[in-house]
């Protein structure tokens, strides 16, 4: 609606008239696009109960509808070539109706499949990110930590409490495994079984430096007393239940930590603790 003249219009007609001169179609008094203005309440109630044929009727709808009504027709008028249906070749995918005659179900679902894809690839890299910087958060509170220790050696106690309530946030995290054959442990790993562990314990969180102390605690080499050799670890297997163990995520071993283990005999646990290895038997 014009302003002043309050004269009402086609917003498209309006438009484009006035793309071309600025005034009034009715009486020529200046006026702008900007200056335009909605009609009053009272002109759309008029307008929204005149009768309009539906937009489909070209293709085959002989309805004749409220102007109020108008869109919510079309949703549902069912000559509408865009109206959403099943496909029922097989695949279930809802397209346009006008898409039905050259739809193809195995063409649809391996774009599908290529977006999901996509999409998941790029979740990937953003939790790769987000453990990289995590990692590097984690070094950077360890460079802190040894700063504090070399500036002033009164505080490594209070150092040490903060290491340790670290290390039983990121043991606690993990899920209590049971070790079903105990015969299948490996005591003298290879170094790809090793990168995998400790690949798996970074990604699960664990502290850098209890995972290099883990990690140097995976071979038979650096076990307990009570675990150090074949004859001992034979001897002690009755023992071997009362461990408590948490799942390496993904893998099949187990860290055995002292925090969780206080119970069992000084021969048979670390500090932080052990890792175990199995070629199976890990629920």
């Amino acid at each position: 609606m014009a302003p002043q003249c309050e004269h009402a219009f086609c917003k498209s007609c309006i438009n484009e008239w006035l793309s071309r001169q600025s005034t009034c179609p009715v009486d020529r008094q200046p006026i702008t696009p900007n200056e335009l203005k909605p009609v009053p309440r009272i002109l759309r109630n008029l307008l929204s109960r005149l009768l309009i044929m539906c937009d489909n009727a070209s293709f085959g709808c002989t309805a004749v509808v409220k102007l109020e009504r108008l869109e919510v027709h079309k949703e549902e008028c069912e000559h509408n070539p865009k109206r959403p249906v099943p496909c029922e070749q097989g695949c279930g995918l809802v397209i346009p109706k006008d898409e039905l005659r050259d739809h193809n179900c195995v063409r649809e679902v391996r774009l599908m499949l290529q977006t999901q894809q996509h999409r998941i690839n790029e979740m990937q890299c953003a939790i790769n990110e987000i453990r990289r910087d995590i990692s590097l958060l984690k070094s950077c509170m360890q460079d802190c930590i040894r700063a504090v220790r070399l500036a002033n050696p009164s505080v490594p106690a209070v150092v040490e409490t903060l290491e340790q309530d670290e290390t039983i946030r990121w043991a606690n995290s993990l899920q209590r495994a049971r070790v079903t054959r105990w015969g299948g442990m490996i005591s003298t790993p290879d170094s790809v079984l090793q990168t995998m562990v400790r690949r798996a314990l970074s990604e699960s969180g664990c502290p850098p430096h209890v995972t290099a102390e883990l990690m140097e605690n995976a071979h038979e080499r650096r076990w307990p007393t009570g675990l150090s050799t074949l004859e001992t670890r034979q001897s002690n297997r009755r023992y071997y239940e009362n461990y408590v163990c948490k799942r390496i995520p993904g893998k099949q071993a187990v860290v055995v930590m002292a925090i969780d283990n206080p119970h069992m005999n000084d021969d048979m646990v670390l500090e932080p603790g052990l890792v175990m290895i199995f070629a199976h038997g890990i629920e």
